[in-house]
């Protein structure tokens, strides 16, 4: 089964006491690259989302977000009236004593005041077991989350799926439209090379004939395209087999894309033929083709 790399799913959910909505998108990448935006004051979601998303996807740059508020009427900031007092009696004493020794003192920031620890309590803290609790909601709320995006994937990768096999096809009947040209285009070497080879023979003196049919006999041998031609056959094995394999196979299918491309830039060098030079153009632009859906594939 073919997954694709891109998938969208989006979710929101309202409690008794927070709102929130999720963002889940993915799109190409060579490993599986995992950003997330959350509330940083959730103990430990972070990373039971990472844990959850590396289980169930390969590859992919991942992109989360989780955006969440409290229900109204709640979560606003509380003072501690005590404290404030406190402290602002001791600023004043702090004050008094700067100015009788000469030292001018900047005065304190009223964010700079509500920072001081006790006097405002943070509307976003929470208990060990109200986090645990927030946490836990969360996480069951983001599987769903999770599942659509997978299936939108899934979906993507199906129609990859059809649009990679039709590119094998071509390939394979492309293939199957060089074999007999190739062994037409070897019989006419073969006939230039033996006359090219009397040629020679008529007008130098001297030479090894039996090297010399050597000679000829290496050069023809590195013009037949037979071999190309069977690897390229054997890649598409071998892209089929791994679209029917239920593992990621992204990876492999690229590799396979640089093997058929390589072939088939060997094949155009050796053409030395009109129309086998034409099957070897096109072979590469299907495998071009084909290349470039691989990118999408996990």
């Amino acid at each position: 089964m073919v997954n694709s790399m891109t998938g969208f799913a989006a979710r929101t959910q309202q409690g008794s006491d927070y709102t929130w909505s999720w963002e889940l998108r993915g799109v190409n990448g060579k490993g599986l690259e995992l950003r997330l935006r959350l509330p940083e004051w959730i103990s430990g979601l972070e990373q039971a989302l990472r844990t959850e998303l590396s289980r169930a996807l390969i590859r992919g740059n991942i992109s989360l977000t989780l955006r969440l508020q409290r229900s109204r009427g709640e979560g606003m900031m509380q003072l501690d009236g005590a404290q404030l007092s406190q402290v602002l009696a001791a600023l004043s004493a702090i004050t008094r004593e700067a100015e009788r020794a000469g030292v001018e003192l900047k005065a304190p920031t009223t964010a700079e005041i509500l920072s001081m620890k006790g006097i405002a309590d943070d509307p976003n803290a929470l208990s060990e077991g109200a986090s645990v609790a927030l946490r836990s909601k969360l996480m069951a709320d983001f599987r769903p989350l999770l599942d659509s995006f997978i299936e939108m994937r899934a979906t993507e990768g199906a129609a990859l799926h059809a649009v990679m096999l039709a590119h094998l096809d071509k390939v394979a009947k492309l293939v199957a439209q060089a074999r007999p040209v190739a062994e037409e285009r070897k019989a006419e070497m073969a006939d230039s090379l033996k006359q090219n080879l009397a040629r020679v023979m008529e007008n130098a003196k001297g030479l090894d004939e039996s090297r010399v049919a050597q000679e000829v006999a290496l050069l023809a041998l590195k013009s037949d395209v037979t071999e190309e031609l069977d690897r390229l056959e054997a890649h598409v094995t071998a892209s089929r087999e791994l679209l029917a394999s239920e593992d990621a196979v992204g990876r492999k299918l690229d590799f396979l894309c640089q093997e058929f491309n390589r072939e088939a830039n060997t094949l155009c060098s050796k053409a030395q033929a009109v129309e086998l030079t034409r099957i070897g153009l096109d072979l590469k632009a299907a495998i071009d083709q084909m290349r470039e859906q691989v990118q999408n594939i996990e």
